[in-house]
């Protein structure tokens, strides 16, 4: 089974301008839609997409309009019952081809709500599951949530991935000598603050065909205790450290549509291919068709299948 926690879930609201977004002025919306949001939801979405087992894990009220669209989305999933309501992120999508975020913080979780979503992903996973981790975390949860869960999920025999940045980051980095996961995805800027670096100059060297800088950087997490690194870099690819070695594997032109999910897209295209036997290169692959994919589809929408093109001869050895 692949279980996705939720930490702090979301209602992806986007909404298109006819015109250019300008700081002041008056906009007209010409399309409309929410959608389920929140990291670990979209790689569920991906995961289930594919036909896989996968459980979706977050805490919502029942009665709250995210608990509504959750439960008419298919995908299996628990809910931890919380007081708040969701939050709802705004995306702005205007020309030419510019995308603005504006993220609510979320509804804080009591120590009692923080202890019951604990134990509701505990109850369901077993040896052998794969568990990820996703996104911001919810205000009242504790800064270092996903370095306690790692430690609480180990003994399971889980295989444990996290997707996470800023301080919640900061933390799980902080207690890797005994909290380290089995898998990290950081972007280029991610993988800035965690070796010092500049992601921006990062993520312009994969642009231009020079991959040894973030091979580095992720090669170096590795070698404090990560098991393995997947760097998302925008349109230039992705880069894969593990064990066996590192891989980079460009990303397929195309219209960039909404850049919203892209980054879990990625993910769930690397647990598909984690769940079905792959091998790193070609799990590399899958992430970067799988990103590439949901790019060039509109609002928070997770490609499917049929929608991905894997190119598994591009993925070069480092």
């Amino acid at each position: 089974m692949i279980i996705t926690l939720t930490a702090n879930p979301s209602l992806d609201r986007t909404v298109e301008l006819g015109t250019p977004l300008v700081p002041g002025g008056v906009h007209r919306i010409v399309a409309d839609t929410t959608q389920l949001g929140g990291k670990g939801i979209n790689v569920a979405s991906g995961v289930a997409g594919a036909g896989l087992d996968v459980l979706a894990i977050a805490p919502s009220a029942p009665e709250d309009e995210f608990a509504a669209l959750l439960g008419g989305s298919g995908i299996l999933h628990r809910l931890s019952p919380v007081l708040g309501a969701v939050r709802t992120n705004l995306t702005v999508v205007s020309p030419p081809d510019v995308t603005t975020k504006i993220n609510e913080p979320g509804a804080g979780l009591t120590a009692d709500e923080t202890d019951a979503l604990e134990a509701l992903l505990l109850e369901h996973v077993g040896d052998g599951d794969l568990v990820m981790l996703s996104g911001s975390l919810a205000p009242g949860l504790p800064v270092d949530e996903y370095a306690r869960l790692v430690r609480a999920l180990r003994p399971r025999g889980a295989w444990v991935g996290v997707d996470t940045s800023d301080a919640p980051l900061a933390a799980l980095t902080a207690t890797w000598s005994d909290a380290a996961p089995d898998f990290l995805k950081p972007n280029a800027e991610e993988l800035g603050q965690l070796t010092g670096l500049d992601g921006t100059a990062l993520e312009a060297d994969a642009e231009r065909g020079r991959y040894a800088p973030v091979a580095r950087a992720a090669e170096a997490l590795r070698a404090r205790g990560l098991g393995s690194v997947l760097v998302t870099l925008g349109g230039a690819g992705g880069l894969l450290a593990t064990a066996e070695g590192t891989w980079f594997s460009p990303a397929r032109t195309g219209q960039v549509v909404s850049t919203v999910g892209a980054g879990d897209s990625a993910t769930a295209g690397y647990l598909i291919g984690l769940a079905t036997g792959e091998s790193a290169p070609e799990r590399l692959a899958r992430a970067v068709a799988y990103g590439t994919a949901a790019v060039g589809l509109p609002g928070t929408t997770i490609p499917r299948p049929d929608q991905v093109t894997v190119l598994a001869d591009a993925v070069v050895a480092l």
